[in-house]
This record gives C-alpha cells, sequence and structure tokens, in this order.
C-alpha cells in the first residue's frame, strides 16, 4: 500500500497546516500542465485527500474492521437525500460497552456544474429519534464522484452527557452531456470536417462555465488527436485556485455520399 507520508515527504506527527504545505509545493511541481508526471500529480492528489481529512486519516493509521447496524430511511422535506442511520459501536468490543449517539449516513446528486462552482444546500432530515434538524451544508468546488463530506457533532443527540454524533454526507455528481470528467480534467469532444483537419480551422467552443474559447485546430490534425488548454477544467479540491484541463478530443467526420462532381475535384487535386 502506498505510503502517503512518504508521498508527501512528511512526518507521521505533522500538522494540517505542515500537510496543507507540503501538498501545495509539490502539487505546483508535479502539476501535468506544468511538466510535472501525472501519475505523480495523482499519487499527490491522494495522499493529501486522505491526510487533509481527520477521520480519514485515522483509518489510515488505524485500520481495522468496524462494525455498523444500519436501519433505512427517507427524510422529509428534502428529496435529493436518502438516510441510513448507522448505529455505531458501543466502546471496547471486548470491554464495557458504553453508549454513544450515533452518526448518520446521508446522500445528495448534484449536477456537474454545481460540482465546479460548490453549492450551499439547506436540508431538513429526521434524527433517530424522532426529532427534525435542518443541515446547512456547504459542498466544496471541484468535489468528486462518491466524495463523502464528514459533518462533525450534528448527528444523533438523544443521549445526554454524550458528545452527538457525526453526519456523513456522500456526494453523487451526474454524468454530463458534453464534458466528460477524468479526475481534475475535462474531457470535450470537438467535430471538425475533413477539410479542416487537413488545412486547419479555428473553432469556438464553451467552457463548463460558460466562458467562450476560440481554439486553433493545425493543419495536418489526426482523428483523434487531444489539445490540452490549461485552466479550464475542474477546481482542485483541495487548492481552488488551481484548475484541472480542458482536453478536447479531435474527431474527423469523413463524408460518405460524396457526389462524382466532388469525387472528381478531390482526386484532381490531390492527385
Amino acid at each position: 500500500m502506498q505510503d502517503y507520508y512518504s508521498t508527501l515527504g512528511v512526518s507521521r506527527t505533522a500538522s494540517p497546516e505542515e500537510i496543507k504545505k507540503a501538498y501545495r509545493k509539490l502539487a505546483s511541481q508535479y502539476h501535468p500542465d506544468r511538466g510535472g508526471s501525472k501519475e505523480k500529480f495523482q499519487d499527490i492528489q491522494a495522499a493529501y485527500d486522505t491526510l487533509s481529512d481527520p477521520n480519514k486519516r485515522q483509518q489510515y493509521d488505524n485500520p481495522q474492521p468496524q462494525f455498523h447496524f444500519q436501519q433505512g430511511g427517507v427524510p422529509p422535506g428534502f428529496e435529493d437525500f436518502f438516510a441510513n442511520f448507522g448505529a455505531s459501536p458501543f466502546g471496547d468490543f471486548f470491554g464495557q460497552r458504553r453508549p454513544r449517539n450515533r452518526n448518520i449516513n446521508v446522500q445528495t446528486t448534484i449536477s456537474l456544474e454545481e460540482a465546479f462552482h460548490g453549492k450551499d444546500m439547506v436540508a431538513n432530515i429526521t434524527l433517530p429519534n424522532g426529532r427534525d434538524k435542518t443541515l446547512q451544508i456547504k459542498i466544496p468546488a471541484g468535489i468528486q464522484d462518491g466524495t463523502t463530506l464528514r459533518l462533525s457533532g450534528i448527528g444523533e443527540d438523544a443521549i445526554a452527557g454524550v458528545p452527538p454524533g457525526d453526519i456523513y454526507l456522500t456526494v453523487h455528481v451526474l454524468p454530463h452531456p458534453v464534458f466528460q470528467r477524468n479526475g481534475d480534467d475535462l474531457i470535450q469532444n470537438i467535430k471538425i470536417t475533413c477539410i479542416d483537419a487537413m488545412l486547419g480551422t479555428t473553432v469556438r467552443i464553451t467552457t463548463l462555465d460558460n466562458k467562450t474559447l476560440d481554439v486553433n485546430i493545425l493543419p495536418g490534425t489526426q482523428p483523434g488527436s487531444v489539445l490540452s488548454v490549461a485552466g479550464h477544467g475542474m477546481p482542485m479540491m483541495a487548492d481552488q485556485r488551481l484548475k484541472g484541463r480542458l482536453l478536447l478530443q479531435i474527431l474527423v467526420e469523413i463524408p460518405t455520399n460524396l457526389t462524382e462532381q466532388q469525387k472528381n475535384i478531390l482526386q484532381f487535386n490531390f492527385t
């Protein structure tokens, strides 16, 4: 298994500030847009995603089996959320059991545009003890599909004198009709004619955040070529000042219904 501490070049006792500082330095050094290795950058991203999250870091440092008891339910008043109320273990498995307020697992689905910009959400859920609770949730820009956010101390609070449980929010990002996502990069297919591929052209595209770009297609561009436009991909969740790439995959359209006259013209000019 990859040693995330070695990847970031920090000790196992490193503070969150030291981890963030190391990540920013390495991300700037190895970012693919700056000539770095994509594989190395992905390793750095994975290490930071784990070590910057207190819950994930604790699980990484102390891997052990977890025992969960769950019951399902649909919280009223918020259609996007589907709650599974997970009962946490009670104390030491082999020792005396102490009651603990349970954590709550919830899910929501957002669009790729919302993942790009981030989203502030207000949701009503019903706690296992029957009490309604309103949540104000900030989903960060650049969030990846399947990411789970920990909302500390706002879960079940039925047992007095015991810290409240946490809420774990899993975010699912819907597929987009135009853009495909690969990490922090966005991929878009661009169709051009075979004449444009041979002679070159300029295409105008609209980015996910509704910016207009004019992209030059060089003469002799081959089918399947990929053009990279830096800084127009997804924001990086760990450091939103950085963005991935927009990758334009060139699809060359070959006509199938040429007339005899058109065929003769092509043969005359290219033979």
